[in-house]
């Protein structure tokens, strides 16, 4: 395995400020945690963490982190993104030991057209697209690989399904846990003609307000009328 080493200056200034001045200069504050040593506050490269993020291993990326100390091994534990621009704005570097395992999370990847969807007419649905394990930080894998070929309506894939070498890895997620499955397009079905005319004869009648409606105006023009007819028995 390639050492991908990442040059890191300690970091003086804290603050929104400082910050800002350090990412115009080309450089993101981090932090180095974990292990014997206390925690650094350092500022590295934007390019240069950036293009690991990017990469096959991604945040697993083993990292040889030099500082004015030492060397230390490392990787990306967590890291702030701006939504906007997209550009990197904090790194989180936890330090590892290379005989200790260490908890990771590893993105599961899908090949193949299920037989489910392919004869069945089914829909394949990804739940989660990642697993976490237990390994050595040299045996943290980029990805774990799975056929969904045979995949037919109703099947689902667990991840206890994962191919993985109990001799280097342990899963820590649930095994019985649902990572995809192919199931069964839902459609509204639409009544037939038959069916929304029973349901138009089974409709109520006018709504009783209207008929009161109704006999309050022939009240009203009764009495309309008997105006009149009083008006002339008075004169």
């Amino acid at each position: 395995m390639d050492q991908i080493i990442v040059e890191a200056a300690p970091r003086e200034s804290r603050g929104k400020n400082a910050a800002r001045r350090l990412r115009v200069a080309g450089t993101v504050p981090a932090v180095l945690y974990g292990g014997k040593g206390g925690p650094q506050a350092l500022q590295v490269n934007t390019k240069h963490v950036s293009a690991i993020l990017r990469s096959a291993t991604g945040h697993n990326t083993i990292l040889t982190v030099k500082t004015q100390d030492g060397e230390h091994s490392a990787i990306v534990k967590e890291y702030q993104v701006d939504p906007v621009k997209g550009t990197l704005l904090h790194v989180d570097l936890l330090r590892v030991a290379m005989d200790v395992r260490m908890r990771v999370k590893v993105p599961v990847h899908v090949f193949g057209e299920p037989q489910g969807v392919k004869l069945q007419g089914g829909v394949f649905e990804m739940v989660i697209r990642e697993v976490e394990i237990e390994c050595l930080p040299v045996d943290i894998p980029t990805e774990f690989k799975m056929d969904i070929s045979g995949l037919m309506m109703g099947m689902q894939l667990r991840a206890s399904d994962i191919p993985l070498d109990p001799n280097k890895m342990k899963l820590l997620t649930d095994p019985v846990r649902v990572l995809a499955h192919v199931v069964a397009l839902r459609v509204e079905e639409e009544k037939p003609a038959e069916a929304v005319a029973a349901d138009a004869a089974a409709a109520p009648a006018e709504p009783e307000v209207i008929k009161k409606g109704k006999k309050e105006t022939e009240e009203g023009e009764e009495g309309e009328a008997a105006a009149p007819a009083e008006k002339e028995k008075k004169k």
